[in-house]
């Protein structure tokens, strides 16, 4: 498949054209390894989520970190319900981990 310029949701390196998310953030392993806290902050349609994906999927690959990119925006819906928003959060961490992480490092 030729590989193509996306301009809607996330990247895939295989069919898209899109920069190394480690050469445009080099500093994020760092941070993460000192276990700091970290903000990325760019306009819309920059490859934030990409980045993040791509960081997730980059450290459970080392081996030394489990990584899973979740949005909490699920939960927004529910400004009056902390619990049912809370119920949200959790089943999309759920399904998160079901879809990104390989069984092995899937909980019970």
């Amino acid at each position: 498949m030729t590989k193509w310029f996306n301009t809607a949701g996330p990247c895939q390196s295989d069919i898209h054209y899109m920069l190394p998310t480690s050469e445009r953030l080099p500093q994020l392993k760092r941070l993460i390894d000192q276990r700091n806290y970290f903000v990325i902050h760019a306009p819309r349609q920059t490859g934030k989520t990409t980045a993040m994906l791509t960081l997730a999927q980059e450290l459970t690959a080392s081996g030394e970190y489990t990584a899973v990119l979740l949005s909490l925006e699920v939960g927004a819906v529910f400004p009056h319900d902390p619990g049912t928003a809370e119920r949200a959060i959790l089943d999309e961490w759920k399904q998160a981990v079901k879809f990104r992480l390989p069984p092995t490092l899937q909980p019970p």
